[in-house]
């Protein structure tokens, strides 16, 4: 099966430039081979978030009258929240994310908030941008336990989808963030939500138009 590179390579119209930037040194390998003689290729191996912040994003201009599409798929919840401030700023870019939920719930989000490791929550707070998402993954019980302080209740997956979907829209900058479709394993189980962001309300109905087939055949 074609990976999301070869299929983009194929779109057409086709884009004016394409950045490839992958972690696994094997999958750039095989992009290289596969672009080998493109002169509108580009291709990056190691940690995109560095990249993308300092060298690639800073260069598309909404008043230079750039476009561009980006998709972001991190592994896990390895993701820096102020890539996505610079996309949704900039005017310019239209965006994919994959949240990744289910690692979410292994690495940061627990039943038990105080059980959760130091490094699931830099993730977390990284992923997210700060500390704000303790408030949209936990509210507080109606009652206290012996120590008569409030224990913390778990929220849904949908319920923290819902607050990550306002933060697109009202601090990162995106003026339209439709519904995000949720993306199941084998077993039925949501992996991800796949996310879209953008500054343009007719690209709304184009990925509703799209996401809504998906959702029926879930």
């Amino acid at each position: 099966m074609e990976g999301s590179p070869a299929r983009a390579l194929k779109v057409s119209p086709p884009f004016d430039h394409f950045y490839f930037i992958d972690m696994d040194a094997d999958k750039t390998r095989h992009l290289a081979t596969l672009c080998a003689g493109r002169t509108d290729v580009d291709i990056h191996t190691g940690d995109s978030m560095p990249y993308l912040r300092q060298q690639l994003l800073p260069t598309i201009k909404y008043e230079n009258f750039n476009r561009a599409l980006c998709l972001l798929d991190p592994y896990g919840l390895h993701l820096d929240w102020e890539v996505i401030v610079q996309a949704g700023q900039s005017r310019a870019v239209d965006m994919f994310l994959n949240f990744p939920v289910m690692d979410m719930n292994r690495n940061a989000i627990w039943r038990n908030s105080e059980k959760v490791p130091q490094d699931g929550i830099h993730r977390m707070t990284r992923f997210w941008g700060d500390e704000s998402w303790k408030q949209a993954a936990y509210a507080e019980s109606p009652q206290h336990n012996l120590f008569f302080t409030p224990d913390l209740i778990k929220q849904s997956n949908e319920s923290i989808i819902t607050r990550f979907r306002e933060r697109l829209n009202k601090v990162a900058g995106f003026r339209v963030v439709p519904d995000p479709l949720p993306m199941k394993n084998r077993n039925n189980a949501v992996v991800y939500y796949l996310f879209f962001a953008s500054q343009k309300p007719v690209a709304q109905k184009i990925i509703d138009d799209i996401f809504v087939k998906y959702r029926w055949r879930a």
